[in-house]
């Protein structure tokens, strides 16, 4: 195997091979930094729908429960068939970054809705008790006494969720999109190796997802050790 990707080696450094495998290295980086935004955005906005008691806002606590509970437990390449096909079913032209793009935040938004709440649970009853008792509004609640405390628990898990989330957007190749896994496989069709091609790849894989999880581990260290003193 080494012999062969020695000899191969040479024929694959090319510098229009490295510019495919850079733009597609952009491509899942796009897609990972559009579903961590748009999906903790999306994860916020329905986990503050989740803890409203207000009768009238039953049916978006129905809403927002069963999108969580729904796309938590889809696959993720099911998910993403169906926003293909739906997005098909318009008769528009949609490029497939947009479809793969939906299909990223809508998988995000659930999960991380599901970390928030967590994080949002973490934070004794108490707390929110005082918030009614000075009159604070739920949004005030939230964004100035629960959300302080709340991001500490959040983060560390919603790192380890954005690191797998990178590995899980390869499966946008399924429906053509030009990433990096969908490169290791053209890069193989052209003739060379498995090993050196998705070799290759999970260099790349490896480069992107590596300081993002250093990055979650020491805030996590740093966020521990800060819990540990208030206590």
């Amino acid at each position: 195997m080494w012999s062969q990707i020695v000899e191969e080696w040479p024929r694959f450094a090319t510098y229009y091979n490295f510019i495919f495998i850079a733009k597609a290295a952009g491509m899942t980086l796009g897609l990972s930094a559009l579903g961590c935004i748009l999906g903790t955005l999306i994860g916020l906005a329905l986990a503050v729908t989740r803890v409203t008691r207000s009768p009238w806002l039953r049916p978006l606590r129905i809403l927002a429960l069963l999108f969580t509970e729904v796309f938590r437990r889809v696959p993720f390449l099911v998910t993403l068939m169906l926003c293909f096909f739906a997005f098909q079913a318009t008769g528009f032209d949609i490029p497939l970054f947009v479809v793969a793009a939906v299909s990223v935040t809508v998988i995000a938004g659930a999960f991380l809705a599901e970390i928030i709440r967590g994080g949002f649970r973490s934070v004794h009853q108490n707390q929110w008790e005082a918030a009614a008792t000075m009159n604070f509004s739920l949004l005030d609640t939230i964004r100035l006494v629960i959300l302080p405390q709340a991001w500490r628990i959040v983060l560390p898990p919603a790192f380890g969720y954005f690191v797998m989330f990178i590995k899980d957007t390869a499966l946008a190749s399924q429906i053509g999109v030009i990433e990096l896994t969908y490169v290791g496989k053209v890069l193989n069709n052209k003739g060379f190796s498995a090993a050196l091609s998705f070799g290759v790849i999970l260099i790349v894989y490896f480069a992107i997802s590596y300081p993002l999880a250093r990055l979650g581990t020491l805030l996590e260290a740093r966020l521990a050790s800060s819990r540990h003193h208030r206590a």
